[in-house]
């Protein structure tokens, strides 16, 4: 399946978690903390308003609440406001 965002809005893939141990315990998935940075895997054309400046490749932080998490294909993606994005990492 391929997915092409409309208007101001990018797909991105984040970051897996990090392990993290405490004394020698690993903590469970579920209490990781959710990744804040990502890969760009596709974008939209923007809006008459907005030119799209992330590109495909980019790097990305965005904000911990930001996006609509789905799955595709057994992976997990975040689709988001060009916006909601607060920096691209070089």
């Amino acid at each position: 399946m391929k997915i092409k965002p409309l208007a101001d809005r990018v797909l991105i893939l984040p970051a897996p978690a990090e392990e993290k141990t405490v004394g020698g315990i690993i903590i469970p998935d579920t209490a990781k903390e959710k990744p804040l940075k990502g890969e760009v895997v596709a974008v939209g054309q923007g809006t008459k308003e907005e030119d799209m400046v992330l590109k495909v490749g980019d790097q990305v932080l965005y904000g911990k609440y930001a996006g609509t998490e789905l799955e595709v294909e057994g992976k997990n993606y975040l689709i988001m406001r060009q916006s909601d994005v607060v920096a691209v990492l070089g």
